[in-house]
């Protein structure tokens, strides 16, 4: 036994070792005290001391609360506080019914693996998040991706789709991650009402930044934003980015809720959040309808990055991005770590995202901006990426 565990371990650090020696491997990284121009905190309310005054004054009124949940919600774990706080996100969501997830990862996984079935066919973005990968290859559904917000080819597979049997399912962001540009839901929901296809929308980076307000205040998501929330299926919402608290949860049609309590996984298999975690989702619903300052302030130093973007940087390759998402592409490893590596000595948390993570040649800087960032620290950025660029080829 020892050998064969000793020959494991060897054929671990060995490919450890080939991923080091093509600069690949992953490290944890502290944070520290630099300008922060990485996290998804794009309100502040991770580092907001009234949210967390908020969650510590809620955390006192709980009777007889137990600090962890004891089981999953099919077993101990089910309380009247989960039942409260889902009813609060369907309202505030404007949904018919909520269910609460561990985190948008297990949500993402529990949906895709569970609602397209057999005989189903389940067309996705190809630039869908990891997550929603992972739960699509569980499902036994027939699976086909689309271009990146390509409405041609989108249609092209759904025209093919509904010459088979079984229901249609389109899975997409409304805000994808790396890239931070939209998906065109109005037309998306338009070519799904057409080919009687149900629309899946993940609104991880959407959450709190977009919302019924003129400048994303409330921050339901991009689908409410639009007025098309009764059109989407099923809405995937995190509360571990801009709300800066954890978990996450699905909403739609109460019949959905049903549905995924008795086939969704993770939620079936897995503890239930914690008492304190129901309230700190609650306090920051709560905390965002109360501070729509935040959001207007986001909103309007994303305008001012993106002004001195065009005028200070304008020959550089920038996604085409108007949420809090920046990414400068610098094609080659070497050349975005070497970049982010020198706005990390300057004092900002600048990260680089490296092939495979993302196709060899798209290799970028995913630059976040935040509420709590000033003209100053972007100046100092832009200048930053003037000098470093200057030095390392973008081509």
């Amino acid at each position: 036994m020892f050998t064969v565990t000793r020959s494991v371990t060897q054929t671990l650090a060995n490919r450890l070792a080939a991923y080091k020696q093509e600069g690949l491997l992953r490290q944890l990284r502290t944070a520290n005290d630099s300008v922060d121009f990485c996290s998804n905190d794009y309100l502040g309310f991770a580092r907001s001391a009234t949210l967390k005054s908020a969650i510590q004054q809620a955390d006192l009124t709980l009777t007889n609360a137990r600090t962890g949940a004891t089981g999953s919600r099919l077993l101990a774990g089910q309380t009247a506080l989960a039942d409260e706080v889902e009813q609060e996100l369907a309202k505030f969501y404007k949904a018919e019914a909520a269910l609460v997830f561990n985190s948008g990862y297990d949500a993402n996984i529990g949906l895709l693996a569970c609602l397209p079935k057999a005989g189903d066919t389940l067309l996705t973005d190809e630039l869908i998040h990891a997550s929603m990968i992972d739960g699509a290859r569980l499902s036994y559904a027939t699976r086909h991706r689309f271009r990146h917000n390509d409405l041609a080819d989108l249609t092209s597979k759904l025209q093919q789709a509904s010459q088979q049997e079984g229901q249609i399912f389109v899975a997409v962001e409304s805000v994808y991650s790396m890239d931070g540009d939209m998906a065109p839901l109005v037309e998306l929901v338009d070519l799904c009402d057409e080919y009687g296809a149900a629309l899946i929308v993940d609104e991880a980076h959407a959450t709190g930044v977009y919302g019924s307000g003129p400048n994303g205040q409330q921050g339901e998501g991009l689908v409410v934003s639009l007025g098309l929330q009764d059109r989407v299926l099923a809405r995937v919402h995190t509360f571990g980015k801009a709300l800066g608290v954890h978990g996450a949860a699905i909403v739609g049609p109460a019949v959905l809720r049903d549905y995924l309590i008795n086939f969704a996984r993770p939620f079936i298999y897995t503890t239930a959040l914690p008492p304190h975690s129901l309230v700190a989702i609650r306090c920051a619903h709560e905390y965002i309808k109360q501070s729509p300052e935040a959001s207007y302030q986001l909103h309007r130093l994303l305008t001012y990055f993106r002004n001195q973007v065009l005028d200070l940087l304008p020959a550089t390759n920038w996604s085409n991005s108007q949420s809090p998402i920046q990414c400068l592409l610098v094609p080659g490893n070497a050349n975005a770590r070497a970049v982010a590596i020198e706005a990390q000595r300057m004092g900002l948390d600048v990260r680089a995202i490296l092939s495979p993570t993302v196709p060899a040649g798209q290799e970028r800087l995913r630059l976040c901006i935040h509420a709590f960032n000033t003209t100053e620290e972007i100046d100092r950025l832009i200048t930053i990426l003037q000098t470093s660029l200057g030095s390392h080829s973008t081509q």
